[in-house]
């Protein structure tokens, strides 16, 4: 992998690189990388991959080769502290808990030692503490140049250190925010560079689906709503009406969410745009926006946050207007969703292909996508396609582990269809038995948040080991007490598949509910199959089910992480058996032993 990594930054064009887990991809790449004089934008799936990238796998390759390449650390905007929001914070006088007021006084401690003011170093501050949004800035609500501490500003801080830097590690999101703002025509915040390597690649097409599209959120109205309250009270305590009319817009966000039917829901627009009660709400909070708007106009004069304010809501009402129409483009989804109190309005293009085509053809060079599941089988053509990679080079590299020593593939007999409302008691039921020849020690991989609801019901008065459940604590801190524990039972969704690294025998079985075809009453999912049929594809062949095996791959890998692992993969649905599609599944993973019989589980474990 690192001579392909090496030829493809020389000579440029697009390599597809699927290394298994144990391979050592970070390696591969960052040597050539350091050792190829050109400027490199290493981009990986999510912060904490950034921060271990950074902070653990960078160092020790720089110490081996010693290198003096000059490197440097991005994110987003909000991942960095805004000392003009903090401000605003401190005199705004009461908070809303004691836990903020706690929250504001650790991080207050904690500005007097900073020096790059990344809000990741705050370990004693949840990540979801309501205080975060209030004291980071966002591209919506940043001040830029007028602001009154730019001059100690961090995210500028990092962002001129990224301009100068050779080799720049970033996450999709930064990446795909900055590729929209150049599709958009404004200025990109990332440098010019000759080479993108691409980590964890197989979560692209769908990021770059969210940054390609239009969207907006009822937090939104409501912050735009609260910071004008605040600039207000600072800059303009004699315009009452100002504060009245930002004011009136959290009842009207309010009424236009309850109309949205108060269940949690995720559904294309065209479902509900013609009912009476949703488009008169829709038409209030137009109302209700464009009146603030206007305030704002007369007011952003007095200030530069009262000046910021009014941009924002007028850019609100635009899209507002643009969303809660009820035509999109042919080549357009839109789609509302509902979550407790909030809600969002989305429109995301069928097919990114085209535009991220255009951005690798607008950034000539050395383009490296690599992952542990990019692959169906031995083909990447379903992964080029959705990106519109069309001549490239592909390498598929084996994990280097000892697959049929080490691990047991188990298929639980004589289970219902999927489908039935029996099934997830049928499937515990069935695993009960690997869960005690295991002694705990294992996760339970959902497709779905209320069958993991189910599960965990059930297992509660029946397992005799630790459970865990996603949603109990924080993801990090849940798989701390996993690891801590060492004979505990975990049961998540999505975030659990991908990005879990537990090495040793705290995990030692990983149960698969159901094969994970996404669903189609999903509004995207929903809009992609009618495109395919209409364009006379097949929608199963080409899109559901290569989505469905790159899953699994990344459930199934969360079993071996080291060459000292054993453990046993139990795959529930029967339907890898049953029907044709099955094998491409079984085809597309390490070469496991497979059995139905649950002795040679329990000695597997026995042994």
């Amino acid at each position: 992998m690192a001579r392909a990594v090496e030829t493809t930054l020389k000579t440029g064009g697009a390599l597809i690189v699927e290394a298994g887990t144990g391979t050592g991809k970070t390696f591969a790449y960052l040597i050539p990388a350091l050792q190829s004089g050109a400027r490199i934008i290493i981009s990986t799936g999510t912060r904490h991959l950034q921060d271990q990238l950074f902070h653990q796998d960078l160092p020790v390759v720089q110490r081996a080769l010693n290198s003096r390449v000059q490197v440097a650390l991005l994110k987003g905007r909000s991942n960095y502290l805004c000392s003009y929001r903090l401000q605003t914070v401190k005199e705004g006088g009461r908070l809303a808990s004691r836990e903020q007021a706690a929250d504001l006084r650790r991080i207050l401690v904690w500005t007097r030692s900073t020096r790059g003011g990344d809000i990741a170093e705050v370990a004693t501050v949840p990540e979801t503490s309501p205080l975060w949004p209030r004291v980071t800035s966002t591209t919506d609500n940043c001040l830029g140049q007028q602001c009154p501490h730019v001059e100690d500003c961090f995210f500028a801080k990092a962002r001129s250190a990224a301009q100068t830097a050779q080799v720049l590690i970033i996450n999709h999101y930064l990446l795909f925010a900055d590729m929209a703002r150049k599709e958009a025509g404004f200025a990109e915040f990332l440098p010019g560079v000759d080479a993108f390597i691409l980590d964890e690649a197989h979560q692209l097409p769908e990021i770059a689906s969210q940054f390609f599209g239009q969207s907006l959120s009822s937090w939104q109205f409501l912050e735009l709503a609260r910071d004008t309250v605040v600039e207000q009270a600072r800059d303009a305590a004699d315009f009452p009406a100002l504060r009245q009319r930002a004011e009136a817009l959290d009842p009207a966000v309010l009424n236009f969410r309850q109309t949205l039917d108060m269940e949690d829901r995720r559904a294309l627009w065209r479902e509900v745009v013609g009912q009476s009660t949703v488009l008169e709400a829709a038409v209030d909070l137009i109302g209700t926006l464009d009146r603030l708007c206007e305030a704002l106009k007369e007011a952003a004069k007095r200030g530069k946050g009262l000046e910021n304010c009014h941009w924002r809501g007028a850019d609100l009402l635009q899209r507002l207007v643009m969303l809660a129409g009820a035509e999109s483009g042919p080549d357009q989804v839109r789609w509302f969703e509902t979550r407790g109190r909030s809600f969002t309005l989305t429109q995301t293009p069928l097919d990114v292909a085209p535009l991220f085509q255009g951005r690798m053809a607008a950034q000539p060079g050395a383009w490296i996508f690599t992952s542990a599941t990019l692959a169906v089988g031995q083909d990447f053509a379903h992964f080029a396609a959705r990106l519109g990679v069309l001549d490239y080079t592909g390498l598929r590299l084996d994990s280097p582990f000892d697959f049929p020593r080490n691990t047991l593939l188990y298929h639980p007999p004589a289970l219902p269809d999927p489908g039935s409302s029996g099934y997830t008691v049928a499937l515990l039921e069935a695993v009960l038995p690997v869960l005690e020849a295991s002694r705990g020690r294992a996760f339970l991989l959902f497709t779905s948040h209320r069958a993991l609801r189910e599960a965990a019901d059930w297992l509660a008065d029946r397992l005799d080991y630790p459970l865990l459940t996603q949603g109990d604590l924080p993801k990090a801190a849940l798989l701390q007490q996993f690891r801590n524990l060492g004979n505990a039972v975990l049961l998540g969704t999505a975030s659990f598949w991908e990005g879990v690294d537990v090495r040793g025998e705290a995990l030692s079985c990983v149960i698969i509910d159901r094969l994970p075809f996404a669903p189609p009453t999903d509004p995207v999912v929903q809009a992609r199959i009618e495109a395919l049929r209409q364009r006379g594809e097949q929608p199963f062949l080409c899109y559901q089910l290569p989505q469905a095996v790159i899953i699994l791959k990344q459930g199934a890998g969360r079993l071996i992480r080291d060459i000292n692992d054993r453990g046993v993969l139990v795959l529930g649905d029967p339907r890898l058996l049953s029907k044709s599609y099955g094998r491409v599944f079984l085809d597309s993973l390490p070469p496991i032993p497979k059995t139905r019989d649950l002795a040679r589980v329990r000695a597997f474990f026995a042994q």
